[in-house]
């Protein structure tokens, strides 16, 4: 049976919003051009990216310290590039993953596909309309 997530989002701003699932909080703002002051939390997209890279990093972590792996952190850099025109969605995604720890590169590159192909559902539903490209790099401690 599916479950259901659930989140409220509430305007407190011109285009500042704080959603909630009812546990944690996260604030939206998308600052217009005549606004003055400084935004009140990340863009809408920008959240999206930050999805992203905690769902694959998170998955990534996870997968490495199953396979027995001496992963001592996992950093991930998702880069998205917008068009122009409106609506002014991410064309595609580059994720830039870090590796700390003396782990074994072909295991990590394994954790990698897992995954986007099986684990992470928030990449699963993105590369479906946006082409994402991964890599990775291993710094041993």
């Amino acid at each position: 049976m599916p479950s259901e997530l659930k989140i409220q989002a509430e305007q407190h701003g011109p285009m500042e919003f704080t959603a909630t699932d009812g546990v944690h909080e996260v604030t939206m703002d998308y600052p217009l051009p005549s606004s003055d002051g400084d935004p009140r939390g990340m863009t809408p997209l920008r959240l999206l990216l930050a999805s992203l890279a905690g769902c694959s990093g998170s998955s990534v972590a996870a997968l490495l310290r199953r396979d027995g792996q001496p992963v001592t952190g996992v950093e991930v850099t998702a880069r998205g590039r917008r068009r122009d025109e409106h609506p002014t969605v991410i064309t595609s995604i580059d994720l830039e993953f870090v590796v700390r720890g003396p782990v074994d590169p072909a295991r990590v590159e394994h954790a990698l596909r897992l995954s986007e192909a099986q684990i992470c559902p928030v990449w699963a539903m993105l590369k479906a309309g946006t082409p994402i490209s991964s890599r990775f790099s291993v710094v041993g401690d």
